[in-house]
């Protein structure tokens, strides 16, 4: 029996981690043909995969957090060949929040994650896939619009590496007093929205920007893209971002949110707005977003809250 090939893509802030050498050498120990590169500027991810592919790799495994998750899961999308066709995708969580291992059930220790992928067969897994004017990109855990946005956007990496996901929270009271709701016109099948909103969410996953549940019914593998609005709101508006913010209970958004499930969205503004795919900015005036069904395969846990067949049951 030919011995498993894996290609961990390891984010370079990550390749001093002793843990994750030690889980590294470990694996090799045990048969698995394991090998390492790390990624340090742009177009890294993009060779890697190539390669792996190239090389007849089993698994392609994402060390780093939700960015580099979306980063290498957009190198293998955008090759065209489908999903049977391409190594499947691990996920190694490196990073400051790991919102979607964390929604997932995937082990933040190395050693664990990595015995999740050896233990658990690949499942189907949906992604987002964004249209801003004439460039496509691709979003595995949310899109996020609004003052999460912001949030994150704004959030210090220096911070972030000294609290983790309490930096967001910090970041994001300095700014409950200069809030602007944005402008934006949405629309998918038998949808239609318009108005300021002060938070948005396009799920594929659940969580986003260091805990905040903006799509709490999202499933990765239905075909359908979760939707959530926090609307312009006088009065209630710091209470509101205040259970954003620190994950407070669901009940506390359910009386404002606008929820939709869809397989298309297009958010159109008279000025152009920034969406935060995966920790990516990008700025347009026409977003055309579609859940593309099954586009990877993913190693997951059983039981994995994520699922659609879990959900169901």
């Amino acid at each position: 029996m030919r011995a498993p090939r894996w290609r961990l893509i390891l984010n370079g802030k990550s390749a001093g981690d002793d843990a994750v050498r030690s889980a590294v050498a470990d694996w090799r120990g045990r048969g698995v043909r394991l090998d390492v590169r790390v990624t340090w500027e742009s177009g890294d991810a993009e060779r890697h995969v190539a390669e792996a592919i190239a090389d007849g790799v089993d698994t392609v495994i994402a060390g780093g957090g939700d960015g580099t998750l979306s980063e290498v899961a957009t190198t293998l999308a955008h090759r065209g060949e489908p999903a049977a066709a391409l190594p499947a995708l691990g996920l190694l969580p490196l990073g400051t929040a790991n919102d979607f291992a964390s929604a997932a059930g995937i082990p933040v220790a190395p050693d664990e994650a990595l015995a999740l992928i050896a233990e658990r067969a690949a499942e189907p897994f949906d992604l987002l896939r964004i249209r801003a004017g004439d460039t496509v990109h691709w979003c595995a855990n949310v899109a996020s619009g609004g003052f999460g946005t912001q949030v994150t956007v704004e959030t210090h990496d220096g911070l972030k590496d000294l609290l983790g996901g309490l930096a967001y929270l910090i970041t994001g009271l300095s700014r409950l007093g200069r809030i602007d709701p944005v402008q934006a016109r949405l629309r998918g099948p038998d949808f239609a929205w318009e108005g300021g909103f002060v938070a948005l969410g396009i799920g594929n996953g659940r969580q986003a920007g260091g805990g905040q549940a903006l799509c709490p019914d999202a499933r990765i593998d239905d075909g359908l893209l979760d939707l959530t609005i926090i609307p312009e709101l006088e009065g209630e508006i710091a209470a509101t971002l205040g259970a954003l913010l620190t994950g407070g209970k669901r009940g506390a958004l359910e009386h404002v949110a606008v929820r939709q499930r869809m397989p298309w969205l297009d958010i159109e503004g008279d000025v152009p707005l920034t969406l935060n795919l995966d920790g990516e900015p990008v700025e347009s005036s026409h977003f055309r977003i579609e859940c593309v069904r099954h586009r990877l395969r993913l190693h997951l846990p059983a039981g994995c809250p994520l699922r659609e067949d879990t959900a169901a049951g």
